[in-house]
């Protein structure tokens, strides 16, 4: 579905900038890209329940009755 595939492209690219402040930080992209890929993990599934949790709220959408 449309939710997975943006959840997906969207840690892709926050695994690849992560990966590459790691490495800047800690000089290793071992360490930068274990950091990266926890987050990515975490992330991921905060991302899911993040866009099902305001999937449910009406406010803000176009067929809200005011």
């Amino acid at each position: 579905s449309r939710l997975l595939v943006k959840a997906l492209t969207w840690q892709f690219s926050g695994l690849i900038t992560m990966t590459v402040i790691g490495y800047l930080i800690s000089g290793s992209f071992n360490v930068g890209g274990r950091i990266a890929f926890l987050g990515t993990i975490t992330g991921f599934f905060a991302y899911l329940a993040h866009e099902s949790l305001w999937a449910r709220i009406r406010w803000g959408q176009n067929d809200e009755k005011l």
